[in-house]
């Protein structure tokens, strides 16, 4: 099979496990294939930690769950050098982040210096400890998950470490016929036992999904859809030439991180949607996960009870799609 056909595969196995959270198993496969990171916020019980897992499961890779505490400490993720008394020697023990596949559950849980040092393997792909550098794999993702609810006791994530996410996806409860069919597969899980796999057992290669991000780079995108991006990006750090009232909600722009997401994303949607070329539609749906945590609300907006989702639809009013 081709990449497409066994990632379209994994696609429907994940779901017919994770049911009423399409949107959640489209965003993690377009941050696997964009080779970014992605942050989930919802309330307890939506199925945040089973997506990752079955993921997982249909991937030939290692996974590991670290879950954020106040009392966590940095080399609980990047792990610390080990004095060996037999020889005088210190070893480098590797901590949970040296896998492919991470899932920070609660990261708001943890102190700025224990996120601080997730966020900067995340960027730079390594860990450095004392005199040396440590690389993590080729294929590495962290979805990192915060809870919407309980927000005492929880260290926030600052704007300038949000940005290093390439996507940050709301979920909401599912609907009244998928919470009927979430109850049809607890039973049958329970009658049979639950077990962390595919449907089909399929088992995906890292060199497939290596080959599959260099398929979804070669995307056409039309000059005319590149510009698009770019003029909402730039609609975003300079309002006031689009809208009065646009201005007065925004406090700060869309950094370039987020136009390269845009790109990489919109490409990505395209590509698992079977098609070798970028629509605005494409950006208009993918735009509000990948511009909602880089664009910052002014105090007057947020006084008003604008979210980052309206200031959104204004920005896309503002610029007319091609």
């Amino acid at each position: 099979m081709s990449p497409w056909e066994q990632i379209s595969k994994l696609k429907d196995d994940l779901n017919s496990t994770i049911i009423g959270q399409k949107d959640l198993i489209d965003r993690i496969l377009i941050a696997l294939l964009a080779d970014g990171h992605l942050l989930v916020e919802g309330a307890p019980g939506l199925a945040k930690t089973r997506a990752i897992k079955s993921l997982a499961a249909g991937i030939d890779c290692d996974f590991h769950r670290i879950q954020f505490t106040p009392d966590l400490l940095p080399a609980d993720i990047t792990g610390t050098e080990i004095f060996r008394p037999q020889d005088g020697t210190f070893v480098f023990q590797s901590g949970p982040i040296f896998h492919n596949l991470i899932l920070a559950d609660e990261i708001n849980r943890a102190p700025a210096k224990v996120q601080s040092a997730l966020l900067e393997a995340m960027g730079e792909r390594q860990i450095s400890v004392g005199p040396k550098t440590h690389y993590l794999p080729e294929l590495f993702l962290v979805m990192a998950t915060q809870n919407s609810l309980e927000q005492e006791g929880t260290y926030p994530l600052p704007e300038a470490q949000l940005d290093r996410f390439l996507l940050h996806v709301i979920i909401d409860y599912p609907d009244i016929e998928a919470e009927r069919q979430i109850l049809n597969l607890t039973r049958r899980e329970a009658a049979h036992g639950y077990k962390t796999s595919t449907e089909s057992g399929i088992n995906i290669k890292q060199s497939v999904l290596l080959e599959a991000r260099q398929q979804v780079l070669g995307i056409h995108m039309a000059p005319e859809v590149e510009e698009y991006i770019v003029q909402l990006v730039m609609a975003s750090r300079h309002p006031s030439s689009y809208s009065e009232e646009l201005a007065s909600w925004i406090e700060y722009g869309v950094s370039p991180r987020g136009t390269i997401a845009m790109d990489r994303c919109t490409r990505c949607l395209a590509w698992l949607q079977g098609r070798d070329y970028v629509t605005p539609s494409d950006v208009q749906s993918i735009c509000y996960d990948t511009l909602r945590h880089r664009v910052g609300l002014s105090f007057e907006a947020e006084a008003n009870g604008i979210s980052a989702n309206q200031l959104i639809n204004g920005l896309l009013k503002a610029v007319p799609s091609p």
